[in-house]
């Protein structure tokens, strides 16, 4: 009688491929067990750098003067190549990872630049990974052997994406905006992929940033890293025939709320994303600064909770201590994004300005320090009182803000002080020369969100 056992070459192809599903499934669930996110800070130039490191990142993302979607002629926004020595230096030092944007359009007369400028990143190592989507720079970093992250401006919503680009070499996927929760962690559990998200920050109207709203009114290219953010202006829809105007509820329809991610950190941070990622390389020092503290202690309070065993959540008095923080800086107003649905009409911002709870203001600058008493002289440029809530900010320094106990002047104490005045101030911590000094003063909206 004929035997129908399977030839042994056919069992043997069976096991082969029985173990490397097997081995795919262990890769699957490594990078699916809980795991403490990266919290991944914005920097637009040097002084932030110092306070997102003094704040708690993990990492940093900074861009050139060129080839970024945060590009600028301004000589305090992004970085040189000789810039790129100095954040290595500083990051190196405290052990925080250095990501270089290279996000936006390349056209053919750029590519002999833009190739000089990777093959002197790798060179030099002034980066751990390019952020990048562009096939062109994609293909010259495998030329020359960095790292790659591909930008959410790649627009990855699913994983066959995902796929294509993982045999192309690339590490991590900054996933689309536009993928809810559920989604993210089927692309993790299906890819194994590093995935990196926004928590935090300004939102777009248009999909992954695809807006040509700048370009069109002022000739300024969202896409080449120009955008002048047209849509958080008010608009009014009239009639160019009869002259009438509709007046509707929300003349700001395309200006969308900031995401806040903090209210539901717990099931980001339970999804297998492997970097928690923060908006803002134009915003200021102080925005920089307390946006990155909260998340750090958010993170490392969730964390402690899962080690402990207990339940990783916030509790409401967390939440709220968190988002009160956040309301003091820079906002729009919040909104959950995309994670738990398409987003619907209360997610956009019925305001056109800042819904910060304290803004800055300018009173003086530092002309010395005093290291045995620690003491700064400022020279003022505005009113100063103790008692004031002071940040001072430099490039060296960081950020330091302390609430102003008292001053004095010519070894007198005094209550106050204005415009012209030099006085000697305490200060927590060492300062430099021509370091700002700011008092934070609670803030009235200009505009009326009801």
């Amino acid at each position: 009688m004929a035997s129908h056992a399977p030839p042994a070459r056919y069992l043997f192809i069976y096991l082969l491929l029985r173990i490397a599903v097997s081995i795919n499934a262990c890769r699957k669930n490594t990078k699916t067990q809980k795991e403490k996110p990266e919290l991944l800070a914005p920097v637009g130039n040097l002084t932030n750098l110092k306070i997102a490191i003094d704040a708690g990142a993990d990492a940093v993302y900074f861009g050139l003067k060129m080839y970024s979607l945060r590009a600028s002629t301004s000589q305090s926004k992004n970085f040189t190549l000789e810039d790129l020595e100095k954040v290595k230096s500083q990051c190196q030092k405290a052990g925080v990872k250095r990501y270089l944007t290279m996000n936006s359009i390349i056209y053919d007369r750029e590519l002999e630049k833009v190739e000089e400028t990777i093959q002197e990143v790798a060179k030099k190592n002034l980066a751990d990974a390019i952020i990048c989507w562009d096939l062109a720079v994609v293909n010259l970093c495998r030329k020359y052997h960095l790292p790659i992250h591909i930008s959410t401006q790649g627009s990855v919503s699913n994983s066959e994406s995902v796929k294509f680009y993982q045999s192309l070499g690339a590490e991590r996927i900054i996933l689309a905006r536009e993928l809810d929760l559920k989604q993210i962690k089927n692309i993790i559990d299906e890819t194994g992929i590093e995935a990196e998200v926004f928590v935090h920050g300004a939102m777009c109207v248009s999909v992954s940033g695809r807006c040509l709203m700048s370009q069109f009114l002022f000739g300024k290219s969202a896409n080449r890293g120009q955008c002048i953010h047209p849509c958080r202006r008010t608009y009014t829809v009239r009639d160019s025939q009869e002259g009438y105007e509709l007046e509707v509820d929300n003349n700001k329809v395309l200006s969308a709320k900031d995401l806040c991610a903090l209210p539901f950190l717990d099931k980001l941070m339970g999804s297998g994303i492997k970097s928690f990622k923060i908006e803002g390389r134009n915003r200021d020092p102080r925005y920089v600064d307390k946006v990155t503290r909260v998340y750090r202690k958010a993170i490392d309070t969730l964390w402690e909770k899962t080690k402990e065993g207990q339940k990783a959540e916030l509790s409401e008095e967390e939440k709220n201590e968190f988002l009160e923080e956040l309301k003091k800086v820079y906002n729009k107003g919040f909104s959950r994004g995309f994670y738990f649905g398409t987003p619907t009409a209360d997610d956009f911002s019925r305001v056109e300005h800042s819904q910060a709870k304290e803004m800055k203001h300018l009173a003086g600058v530092i002309k010395h320090y005093y290291r045995g008493p620690s003491v700064a002289e400022v020279e003022l440029v505005s009113d100063l009182a103790a008692g004031d809530t002071l940040v001072i900010i430099g490039k060296t320094t960081g950020l330091e803000e302390f609430k102003l106990e008292s001053m004095e002047v010519e070894n007198q104490r005094i209550k106050g002080a204005g415009k012209g005045q030099t006085v000697g101030i305490k200060v927590p911590s060492r300062v430099r020369k021509n370091d700002e000094v700011y008092v934070i003063k609670k803030r009235e909206n200009r505009d009326n969100p009801s």
